[in-house]
Formats: structure tokens, sequence, C-alpha cells
């Protein structure tokens, strides 16, 4: 803490003390929420976040560790306490919300979605955009979180021998994700073993370089990948799409109406025939009917 200026060194006790909040702060464990607290803290502000509290469910010790964090740096010693700070700052809603973004990911994560997708997907529409005089190929990556799933888009891309059997037509992929951090991360390309744990070993020796106790994705891999910094809520990439992967993010977590108001900025930017991915355990608002089941146990649906 910054010490005030009050007058002679000499005159001690007249320097500022420590704050209380902080004292007791730092003396504070990380981890202060049982999870009954936590569940019903999550309860309780997922209506004003318009999140959803069952998407939380399992993952939620990640966020209660966050804001755990939270509490220690505002000097905060329980939750309650932390409650009654959000109804006097309402800035700090927007802290809460980024305490509740999930990152779980890794290359190829969910291996028969991406198997469809090689085998399936990306011929059938990468044939339609030749057909259609199309010189690249667009997807958009929605939640990209630290990269892995649109670095596996370009692994799928170039050792999935697309780049030989349609050398005229290149992979565009934006990659668009809320989270600085994590977008950082993606730029920077450089992640631990567990990262590319269902890859095939020979994808690694191909694709990556290894750093020290990491793996780094070489340049060629970064070709035609755009990192964005959006939030799905509120901007979107500029359209179209051949391909929108959108999983575990928005049908996941966000509630039903603010659902409803994503895909209705989401779906105009696929072109006719294009394909929409979400995640396996995820479904679509009953009522979307510009969708077609491409392979809905797998999460994958289609303009109609």
């Amino acid at each position: 803490m910054q010490e005030i200026d009050s007058g002679p060194a000499t005159n001690k006790r007249r320097e500022s003390a420590p704050d209380p909040k902080l004292i007791l702060a730092n003396k504070l464990p990380l981890v202060l929420l049982k999870d009954a607290d936590c569940v019903q803290f999550l309860q309780s502000v997922c209506p004003q976040l318009r999140m959803r509290w069952p998407g939380f469910r399992k993952v939620r010790r990640q966020v209660c560790k966050r804001v755990d964090r939270r509490l220690k740096e505002l000097g905060l010693a329980s939750i309650a306490s932390y409650s009654s700070y959000l109804s006097l700052h309402r800035e700090e809603w927007e802290v809460l919300d980024s305490l509740c973004r999930i990152s779980i990911s890794r290359f190829c994560r969910d291996q028969r979605v991406f198997a469809f997708l090689t085998k399936i997907v990306l011929p059938d529409l990468a044939r339609r955009a030749v057909a259609s005089g199309q010189s690249t190929f667009r997807c958009w990556s929605a939640g990209c979180a630290s990269g892995e799933e649109p670095y596996t888009l370009s692994l799928l891309w170039e050792l999935g021998v697309f780049a030989e059997r349609l050398p005229e037509i290149a992979l565009d992929v934006v990659a668009t994700d809320a989270d600085p951090h994590l977008l950082q991360r993606a730029e920077s390309g450089c992640y631990p073993s567990s990262s590319l744990r269902d890859l095939p070993p020979s994808w690694i020796s191909s694709a990556f370089e290894r750093v020290d106790d990491s793996y780094s994705i070489r340049e060629r891999f970064r070709q035609g990948i755009r990192l964005l910094r959006q939030d799905i809520r509120k901007q979107w990439p500029v359209g179209p799409f051949q391909l929108i992967l959108c999983r575990n993010l928005v049908f996941t977590y966000f509630e039903p109406a603010l659902q409803r108001e994503v895909l209705s900025k989401m779906l105009p930017k696929l072109v006719a025939g294009g394909a929409l991915i979400i995640g396996q355990r995820e479904s679509l608002p009953p009522e979307i009917l510009a969708l077609e089941g491409w392979n809905p146990s797998l999460g994958v649906y289609r303009v109609r």
C-alpha cells in the first residue's frame, strides 16, 4: 500500500495505517466457499447474468475458486458480503461475469465429432464452395478459448489431405472469444502435452515443435487463422461462413432467451447448406426451423 505523506518522517504516528480489510484478505485461505454456499450463490446470480445454473453444475468448482480469489482481492470474508458488494457496485457484475467463463479445451476434443467433420462435413462443404467459385473455405470458431479448436481445424485441413485434394481453395478461420488472457495463449500457440493427448502421434510430430515442456504449433498451421476478442452476446464476425462451431458455450451456459438471440445473429451468417456444430450434450431451442439434423447425436446441423 502506498503511504500518505503527512509531515516529517519522524512523526511516525501520523503515517497512514494499513487497511484492515487488506490485512484480513491476506490472512484468508484461498477456498472459503462451502459447496452448498457456492451452489446457492450461483443459482441466485445466474438469472441476472442471463445464465443457466444447470450448465455450471459439474464445473462450479472452477468458478468458485475464482470467486474465492475475488473475495480475497476485495477483503471480503464471506459470500454474503460479496452479494452485498454486488448490490452496491454495479460494475462488479462485469467482473463476476468474467469469473463465470469456463475454459475446458484441448485439441480434437470429442474425437467422433472431428472424425465426422473430416469424413463427411468438410469434403461436402468444400466441394460446394469450389463449385460455387469460392477461393476460401470460411469457418467461425465461437468461444475458441485457448485456440485448440481453430488450430484443430487447421490440422484437419492440412493433414487430412484437403489441401492436396482441393488446392484451389484455402482455409480461413475466424476464432473469437471474450477472454483476453485465453486469446493471448491462443496467440502464443504453445500447449502442454495434455492438450494434445487426442491427436495422433504423427500429427504431433508434423504440426508441433517441442519447446521445453510445451508444444508450439508450427507456422504452417497458423496460416489463415484470425483471433478476435469478441463477446458472442454483443459482437459477431463478418460472414458468410460455410461452417460455424459453437460448442459447449451458448447452449450450455446461456438462458433460453439469450440462446435464441445469439442464434438470430448467427444463422444468417451461414451459407445455404452450411453447417452449425454445437456440443454433443447440447440441444437447440425447439422452435428453430432453419436447421435440420446432419448428425444430431454429434451436435451437427445444416441450413435447410
